[in-house]
């Protein structure tokens, strides 16, 4: 065998073991992929309405406003392997991120899943009061016991879903209320928390310990806004966690309640997460949601303007976006567009 044929079959050989190696090594990252995108004007994957009001009146729509979603490979549980991420790098609807990014260190699989959740439920109800926000119909809130810290004074005798209704015989109806309160009180001081649970009200006097920090009086309970709705909205997506989807429920949920339909039977898309008040905020996975909505037929992309700079660089063809500051911002958008009156606000970098 000449030398060149013996340097081609070695290196032959060294490029397959390699391939081999790159195919079983596990490596600590995350690919990130176009998900599922749904119409929240449209029914879910059990044929049911994804939104459904009940107790006032609503009005038909059509067309899309869809919300977009990332999937991803990978993670503790099952890494990815070498090529895997090799060919995720060199994919343009794909994202390889460190593993860590994905899945912190300090947090198990279970309380991963269970923020998620946590952070979609609240990002439903923000939704919900950010339509009504901007329909100029009133939203009252409720004190709601999230969760109960081991060893401090309200553990065993406080309960995650308590409502605290007032905190020395204060009536209180936000947690703004409870923490202005609670930062009067010096560590050492007895407060007397009024709840109620199961429409039983009970009062708890407790003992406040400091804070990890050394500062503050507590007692040890995590507490949460809850909103009394004037009539009934649900949302029903099935097993999708995470906040981004915020902005195109109260988008939906607006549209449902005023005559009209707002998309005029055109396809939106976006995405983005929503405070109460209505304001917009940021979202990961930009490049890839907006990859799935263009799939699914979106022509216009509601983008979050601090996801504008990134959306630009990605933004695949035929997909125009249009930067959503707020709620009202993105109706005022919506209208625009389908007007042809009008100015839209535009992603810059």
């Amino acid at each position: 065998m000449s030398r060149r044929a013996a340097t081609l079959t070695a290196a032959s050989v060294l490029v397959l073991v390699l391939a081999l190696i790159g195919s079983v090594m596990p490596v600590p990252y995350v690919a990130l992929m176009p998900g599922p995108t749904s119409n929240t004007l449209g029914t879910n994957d059990k044929g049911q309405p994804l939104i459904r009001i009940d107790g006032r009146t609503t009005y038909p729509d059509e067309g899309h406003l869809n919300f977009t979603t990332v999937t991803y490979r990978g993670g503790p549980g099952g890494r990815i392997d070498l090529l895997t991420a090799l060919r995720g790098w060199l994919a343009k609807d794909t994202a390889i991120v460190p593993e860590e990014t994905i899945f912190p260190d300090d947090e198990s699989q279970k309380q991963i899943d269970e923020e998620n959740t946590r952070q979609m439920q609240d990002s439903q109800q923000s939704a919900e009061a950010a339509a009504l926000h901007e329909l100029g119909i009133s939203v009252s809130t409720r004190v709601v016991i999230e969760g109960i810290q081991k060893g401090r004074p309200a553990d065993g005798v406080l309960k995650p879903g308590d409502e605290i209704t007032a905190l020395d015989g204060a009536k209180v109806t936000s947690v703004s209320q409870v923490t202005g309160t609670m930062a009067k009180r010096k560590i050492g001081d007895t407060v007397t928390l009024t709840y109620n649970r199961a429409g039983k009200e009970g009062k708890a006097a407790l003992k406040t310990v400091a804070d990890p920090e050394g500062k503050r009086a507590v007692v040890g309970v995590v507490l949460g806004d809850q909103y009394k709705f004037p009539f009934k909205i649900d949302i029903s997506i099935g097993d999708i966690g995470g906040p981004s989807a915020g902005l195109m429920f109260s988008l939906a949920i607006y549209d449902k309640l005023t005559p009209g339909p707002l998309t005029q039977g055109k396809f939106f898309a976006g995405t983005g997460t929503i405070t109460p008040e209505g304001e917009v905020g940021p979202i990961g996975g930009i490049q890839q949601k907006m990859i799935a909505a263009r799939k699914a037929g979106a022509t216009v992309f509601l983008t979050p303007k601090d996801n504008c700079a990134d959306a630009l660089s990605a933004r695949p063809d035929g997909l125009r976006l249009v930067r959503a500051d707020t709620l009202h911002g993105a109706v005022q958008a919506i209208n625009a567009i389908t007007s042809g009156k009008g100015s839209v606000p535009a992603c810059t970098k």
